[in-house]
């Protein structure tokens, strides 16, 4: 074999073991992959065969903010909550699930936060607005009449680096749903600010991430009032 080509062969072989072939699923595209809670939405199914569901109540969905609101029976007893809120969740994730987390319970009313984890992913804010009304869309398909409100994507200290994305992601979603009939964007930010425009850190717990009680009083004012025009 002439010499230049055995060097071309081994360079070929030296550049193969150095950039190895990608795996066939990435951690990026299994964090894209809903069924990953599976378990999560079983177990809602689960503790709904053995507690009956009467319809006309509210049902609350999203990610670890709507599931650690353990309170939130006690906060608004008035409104029949259901929490189907499961953690790490991205709005996306809500849509594939709502035909199981939504729908079979005939709520009078749905509730939603999430777009905290979707921006900490990379998903832009126009992103985030598209895939609330996909889930609009989808809830909307199956119960017309149900109102559904978007709670702002809130303010914390662990995510302050995003709230540029977050107040563009809030405006985009508020725009879109002034202009359909039954949706509504109800406004946590604004409390949740202190003067200097900074997330409030006594409305966190140790992690700078998820609320505490104080925290969930804001929401319960600001759910609460809304519920109350309905």
């Amino acid at each position: 074999m002439p010499k230049f080509v055995l060097l071309l062969c081994l360079a070929l072989l030296t550049a193969c073991a150095s950039n190895p072939a990608p795996p066939a699923t990435t951690p990026a595209a299994q964090s894209q992959d809903s069924t990953q809670f599976e378990p999560d939405i079983a177990a809602f199914e689960q503790a709904d065969s053995v507690v009956r569901r009467r319809p006309g109540g509210v049902v609350f969905v999203g990610s670890s903010s709507i599931r650690l609101w353990s309170s939130l029976g006690d906060d608004l007893p008035g409104a029949a909550p259901i929490n189907r809120g499961f953690g790490g969740s991205r709005l996306r994730d809500t849509t594939f699930y709502a035909q199981r987390i939504v729908v079979p319970y005939q709520p009078r009313a749905v509730v939603v936060y999430a777009g905290d984890n979707d921006l900490a992913e990379g998903r832009t804010p126009q992103q985030v607005r598209d895939d609330f009304a996909a889930l609009v869309t989808r809830v909307r398909a199956q119960l017309p009449q149900a109102r559904i409100a978007f709670i702002s994507i809130k303010p914390s200290p662990a995510r302050a680096a995003l709230l540029g994305s977050m107040r563009e992601a809030n405006d985009l979603v508020r725009t879109y749903a002034r202009g359909q009939q039954g949706v509504d964007y109800l406004d946590v930010v604004t409390p949740m600010l202190g003067p200097d425009g900074q997330p409030r850190g006594e409305l966190f717990l140790d992690d700078r991430l998820h609320m505490n009680a104080s925290g969930y009083a804001i929401w319960t004012d600001v759910v609460g009032k809304w519920l109350d025009r309905l």
